[in-house]
């Protein structure tokens, strides 16, 4: 029957949801908790995802900007999150069957490179947060791309040291010439990640948890909304590459449409090698000798006989490749401890720096406006401040975060760029009656030094809790949408050289940090984030949230604003994950994403009081659409229940869902 409750998160919110209660028990699950496990909830029932049903969120749907309706899920004991249903799917019954949140991760990374091969997959990298609640320790993982070993200074902007052309195909702008280019492909890194952190915290064989994408791969799924509009807004780039041609458009050239069944027989024979074979199946034989012929192919395939410049990357590349461990950025704001991802990503430093900035402002006295089914508005003053303080911290973002194993950080390192009495400092900057426009660096180094900020946007975001209580927190990339549009064995290879700076030095000639080298990874501003409670001490307390999304340099305005609407808002994690985006890089120009329905964009949004608002305290307003897709999970108290259960939130700009263990 259909039955009416609370949920109080950890933080004190409160919202009204309906679940579903069916007291059956079915053979083969482990209790009546897992009768509606991995299923969604609907208004008739539960339905299973990808069983075409109605109410099945896997079935295809034309892309949305946003899409109204969706509701928080509760899981009473595990929970996954992704930007795609099948996925979410995968990795829920990896979970439900036992694994491990590490092992759903995996299932999981599969299947994404599979369904939504536009936004990460094999060919890309990825960061990963892990907490293990046995030991309390939370774990980061580095699994972004390397330049070649043959990569100069000029890699990037020039054909070579005699022809100071861009790298071909020569496009609109230098950055997309580049990208389209074998010089953009880094050498990839999310296999060899994944393999290295499920050898620290898998419970089950690497091999089986490749069985869900190998049989989507094998039988065929429908191509989705976003798939679909990828697929034909990188029509006239996928020509140039045969095997691209061959799996994504028809035989007249034509793009595949929503909802055609796809198959991809190269996939699954790729998946089954890494499979068996581990992770030096994919960095070193057949499988890496594609992706370096691709990389250096020089010419478009018939459909586009164009020039390509090739890039350098060789087979030593590829098996050289090591995943690196690193030590997670955790610092504290106001009741809880806040963990990310350090250097290569600048993700984790700078949220850390723009929550240090706001600590010395009560964000609980300026909530937002209107809260309601589609999340959150926020409030004029709290965009004010929060726009201020991320100006801040991507000033210092732009000037010093790079690879630190080539580029080291300023002072102490990381320590000095989160440390609390700097961030007051910082903090002093910000006027309460005036937008400051464009933040400048804070000074840690005599020399003066260059700033670069540029970033692509396909990226994933996957967040996981299983029944032990151990987390993970993944993004997850191939860079740009459609990454490189090179594309081999059944999976697209990244663009990810492009977040690199192009240029050695700025116009002054100060050096910037992240400028491209051989094997340096490129700056990142993806964020994976796990919070935990502040014990009475002042340690690390319980898991609290997890939470990341894609968006290239706006994720870290996107998580920010996610962590600020569930501990100073006290919303539910699907309210913060679907709360209107705002926020701004170090430019006068504040974003508000007007694809919010509380967002009234008419009359060129002035109507919009918040918009106004803005305006009088001197930012430029862009209100144009913004494409996150957070994942969120929140620890969460309902009344009348001994044991929290978990609140799982999808962003509706994505097609993702949240899927646990008996919904409530």
């Amino acid at each position: 029957m259909l039955k009416k409750i609370q949920i109080t998160t950890l933080a004190g919110a409160k919202r009204i949801g309906f679940a579903i209660f069916l007291g059956a028990v079915v053979s083969g699950c482990s209790s009546n908790d897992d009768f509606l496990a991995c299923q969604q909830a609907v208004s008739t029932g539960s339905v299973v995802v990808g069983s075409g049903l109605a109410g099945d969120p896997a079935i295809p749907e034309p892309q949305s900007g946003y899409k109204l309706g969706k509701k928080p899920v509760t899981g009473l004991s595990y929970m996954a999150v992704t930007a795609n249903p099948l996925a979410t799917k995968a990795g829920c019954e990896v979970l439900r069957d036992g694994g491990s949140a590490m092992d759903a991760a995996v299932a999981i990374q599969m299947v994404l490179g599979l369904v939504e091969p536009q936004s990460s997959g094999l060919g890309g990298g990825a960061f990963m947060l892990h907490y293990d609640a046995a030991s309390k320790k939370v774990q980061s993982y580095d699994g972004r791309e390397t330049a070649p070993s043959a990569a100069t200074e000029d890699y990037l902007r020039y054909i070579s040291a005699t022809d100071k052309s861009n790298p071909l195909p020569k496009l609109s702008n230098a950055f997309n010439s580049t990208r389209a280019s074998g010089r953009s492909i880094g050498t990839p890194g999310a296999v060899r990640m994944l393999e290295l952190a499920h050898k620290d915290y898998g419970k089950r064989s690497w091999g089986e948890l490749f069985n869900p994408a190998i049989q989507l791969a094998s039988e065929g799924f429908p191509i989705s909304g976003r798939m679909a509009a990828a697929i034909a807004g990188a029509r006239a780039d996928l020509l140039r590459d045969p095997d691209a041609v061959g799996y994504f458009l028809n035989a007249d050239l034509s793009p595949k449409a929503l909802g055609t069944t796809i198959k991809n027989p190269d996939y699954a024979a790729t998946l089954k090698t890494i499979a068996s074979g581990g992770a030096d199946a994919f960095y070193t034989g057949p499988i890496a000798k594609s992706i370096v012929d691709k990389i250096a192919a020089s010419t478009g395939g018939p459909a586009s006989p164009v020039e390509i410049t090739p890039g350098l990357t060789s087979l030593q590349d590829l098996a050289n490749y090591k995943a690196i461990r690193r030590e997670p950025v955790c610092t504290t704001y106001r009741n809880t401890w806040v963990c990310g991802m350090g250097p290569p990503s600048s993700g984790g430093v700078a949220v850390a720096q723009a929550l240090g900035i706001l600590e010395q402002f009560d964000l609980s006295a300026q909530k937002p406006t209107q809260i309601g089914d589609e999340g959150a508005k926020p409030s004029v003053a709290a965009v004010h401040l929060i726009s201020e303080a991320q100006r801040l911290a991507y000033a210092d973002r732009n000037q010093y975060l790079a690879d630190t194993d080539f580029f080291p950080l300023p002072a102490n390192g990381v320590s000095s760029l989160v440390d609390k009495a700097y961030l007051k400092t910082r903090a002093s900057l910000i006027s309460l009656t005036k937008s400051m426009g464009t933040a400048t660096a804070g000074t840690f180094t005599a020399k003066p030094m260059g700033s670069s900020s540029q970033e692509g946007n396909g990226t994933s975001h996957v967040t996981i809790v299983d029944r032990a209580g151990n987390v993970v927190s993944m993004t997850t990339t191939i860079e740009s949408g459609m990454g490189s549009f090179h594309f081999t064995r059944g999976f697209l290879l990244n663009n990810q050289l492009t977040d690199f700076s192009f240029d050695p030095v700025d116009a002054s000639g100060a050096m910037i940090a992240n400028k491209i080298g051989p094997n340096k990874r490129p700056r990142s501003s993806m964020a994976p984030t796990i919070v935990f409670s502040k014990a009475a001490d002042g340690s690390m307390g319980d898991f609290l949230m997890a939470t990341g999304s894609p968006g290239g340099a706006s994720i870290i305005q996107f998580v920010t604003k996610t962590l600020i609407g569930v501990i100073d808002w006290k919303l539910d994690a699907q309210q913060a994950s679907a709360m209107v985006n705002f926020g701004a890089a170090n430019s006068p120009t504040t974003g508000v994403g007007g694809e919010h329905p509380y967002i009234d964009s008419s009359a060129n949004g002035l109507n919009d009081p918040l918009l106004n608002g803005l305006r009088a305290l001197g930012h430029t307003v862009s209100f144009a659409a913004q494409s996150s897709g957070v994942s969120t999970i929140v620890k969460t108290i309902i009344p009348g229940r001994a044991s929290p259960v978990y609140v799982g939130g999808a962003d509706p700009r994505r097609e993702g869902i949240a899927l646990g263990d008996s919904p409530l």
